[in-house]
């Protein structure tokens, strides 16, 4: 939907990326008051998953949005260099991190709506990042009337976005499961040859396993995909934190039984609903009498008439079995911020069960009123069943708390001393050379410090070293190519220094900065000393004896012819001096001389041959006892001509 560039931000002097939207999407005023309000939405989001947004605008009637430059590559080119399943525990610690940036940005009312590999950036220091928060919706909220056609990739969609019904943090939750079946199986779950068959796949039928197709997928990560892409919406993760927390457990125990499955009754039972009561007639009453034998004498009509009367009666009773199976869809009351008596009272008034999942300390919502709801509140339009259940958090207010030190502890237990503390752990996994696995590297809070209760703690966790460890071989006497392709074929990084040697052959090693059979991190620099024999160069000299010496003018002749003696010796007496001699010296020794040139000459030429970078000395003289000398550096593999002015 976007043309991508690379730019540079003048004033912060950093590179940035800077889309360009389609004029396709700038054809309307609806669509232009929704980019501007989702795309501002989406700048304030702040997390280390999300593309930073720096900045939305329009220039002219163009519509921009500069984002932060990330350097790697997308999940879908990693999928496709693969050309198979990724291994399931890094692509668990990609899917817990999308999953994390979903949950930011749920609890911030902004939903994605194209959660798709090719939106997942993974950096070079394997960091996943997800781009174009917000702006699918804006897009998506207007092209579909103006376009005709569903925004979002086909393979990825949920079954409501199919069908371009309400789409809300639980779409989110199902392309993320489409994504994480890719991941470990290579495959999507539903492929056709037509993008219709494909969405007409995803409302009809089931996908297989992922386990089917890949045996070495734990049961516990089979069982979060298939409820992540549940068709009914109600039946898969209701928010992205129960689906975070369910991943997270899975890395520690994949085999559990920890999932909570939700059945999905495909189809609703007709009732079944008797026909003795029309069949048994009163032998009493003289108007049963003549039905009966009204009913006697038309036999087939009567049969005709009593199927119309039991299809209506079993049409009844069918809608009556779907109207307690399938209640109607009830406004979402927005209750985020209000005390809780006033909460419960929207929440029961709108036909909902009001439930309590927990109180927390938080220093931005006054006690007792509410923190956050779930299922959130997005906008005017959000629905959901009659009688469903709206958990809520309520706040304790602000408490203060005191930081525990939890650094070089085991993750479980740091996190559970920040918990004990009143506070929240957030983790962020890396590699250390240093701490084992599983323990804390950093805390970015210092121990000891007074915070507010409820307050996150950041935690840097080891997730092992990442590096492999490799032997230095000996390169001496081999070419300068030859060395440094084995060198970094073996995970060096080479530096080259050159040296001259002339009893060694031209660009062989002549050192090596690490000894032979030393052991050192892979991606240790080495630097190779490479012998280099510089070869004779010639440049051309050239010299303005003018510039240099002032040149002369010829003086006029007198007009009188009296006292020609006298005249004449006044001429020799104010003489100028019209030449010079003239000495170019290189490293201090002779190669050019001239005598008697002429010091008006602005093109004396000569060459020089040397190695390198030679000092060149020029000196001019005449007979009038004028000296004028000039000294100059010149590297002659770089310069081939020099004049001296």
């Amino acid at each position: 939907m976007a043309i991508v560039y690379k730019a540079k931000d003048v004033i912060l002097n950093r590179n940035v990326a800077v889309k360009v939207l389609r004029d396709e999407f700038t054809t309307d005023a609806e669509f232009i008051k929704r980019f501007e309000t989702e795309a501002q939405s989406a700048a304030r989001l702040t997390h280390a998953n999300i593309v930073s947004i720096y900045d939305v605008g329009v220039d002219d009637g163009i519509y921009y949005i500069v984002m932060e430059l990330v350097k790697g590559k997308t999940l879908k080119e990693i999928i496709i260099e693969e050309g198979g399943p990724l291994p399931w525990k890094w692509s668990m610690n990609v899917a817990i991190q999308i999953a994390s940036a979903l949950d930011t940005a749920h609890c911030n009312n902004i939903i994605h709506r194209d959660i798709k590999p090719h939106n997942i950036i993974i950096t070079e220091d394997g960091v996943a990042k997800i781009t174009d928060f917000g702006i699918a919706k804006a897009v998506s909220n207007s092209t579909i009337t103006a376009f005709g056609t569903t925004i979002g990739s086909v393979h990825y969609f949920s079954p409501e976005h199919a069908r371009g019904g309400y789409t809300d943090a639980k779409s989110d939750i199902y392309s993320l499961g489409v994504v994480m079946y890719e991941m470990l199986t290579g495959k999507v779950p539903f492929d056709a040859d037509t993008p219709v068959s494909v969405a007409l796949k995803h409302m009809q039928e089931d996908p297989v396993e992922p386990i089917k197709l890949n045996p070495n997928i734990p049961e516990a990560i089979n069982k979060i995909i298939m409820k992540a892409i549940q068709k009914d919406p109600m039946n898969r993760y209701q928010t992205s934190m129960e689906l975070l927390q369910d991943l997270k457990e899975a890395l520690k125990n994949p085999n559990g039984d920890f999932v909570e499955e939700i059945p999905y009754d495909k189809t609703a039972r007709t009732q079944k609903i008797g026909t003795e009561q029309y069949s048994n007639r009163s032998e009493k009453g003289k108007k049963q009498n003549k039905l009966q034998k009204w009913i006697t004498e038309h036999k087939k009509l009567s049969v005709f008439l009593g199927l119309i009367l039991l299809f209506f009666l079993a049409f009844g009773g069918t809608m009556m079995v779907l109207s307690i199976t399938n209640p109607p869809e009830v406004d979402m009351p927005n209750v985020v911020g209000m005390h809780r008596d006033e909460a419960k009272k929207a929440i029961e008034e709108a036909k909902l069960v009001y439930e309590e999942e927990k109180e927390e300390y938080n220093k931005e919502v006054e006690e007792g009123h509410i923190i956050s709801q779930n299922p959130a509140y997005f906008d005017r339009y959000h629905s959901v069943k009659q009688g469903s259940t709206v958990k809520v958090v309520v706040s304790k207010g602000t408490e203060k708390a005191t930081v525990p030190n939890v650094e070089g502890k085991e993750r479980e237990e740091a996190i559970k001393l920040i918990e004990e503390a009143k506070l929240k752990a957030e983790i962020i996994e890396e590699t250390s050379k240093t701490i084992a696995e599983n323990h804390v590297i950093k805390q970015e809070t210092e121990p000891d410090t007074e915070v507010s209760a409820g307050d996150t703690v950041k935690l840097h966790i080891s997730i092992g070293t990442g590096i492999k460890e490799i032997t230095m071989t000996s390169v001496v006497g081999k070419t300068e190519s030859s060395a440094k392709s084995e060198l970094e074929g073996l995970g060096f990084k080479v530096t080259i220094n050159y040296e001259e040697n002339t009893s060694k052959d031209n660009g062989t090693v002549l050192k090596q900065s690490l000894e032979s059979g030393k052991k050192v991190d892979e991606g240790t620099s080495v630097t190779l000393t490479v012998n280099k024999v510089q070869e004779d160069k010639t440049a051309t000299i050239t010299i303005n004896v003018k510039s240099l010496t002032g040149g002369y003018t010829n003086s006029s002749k007198s007009e009188s012819t009296e006292n020609s003696t006298e005249n004449k010796s006044k001429e020799e007496s104010n003489a100028v001096e019209k030449t010079a001699d003239v000495e170019l010296l290189v490293n201090d020794k002779s190669v050019y001389s001239s005598t008697g040139v002429d010091k008006n000459k602005t093109d004396l030429s000569t060459t020089i041959t040397g190695k390198g970078t030679v000092t060149v000395k020029l000196i001019i003289t005449d007979r009038s006892g004028g000296n004028w000398s000039r000294t100059q550096s010149i590297n002659l593999n770089n310069t081939s001509k020099y004049t001296f002015q």
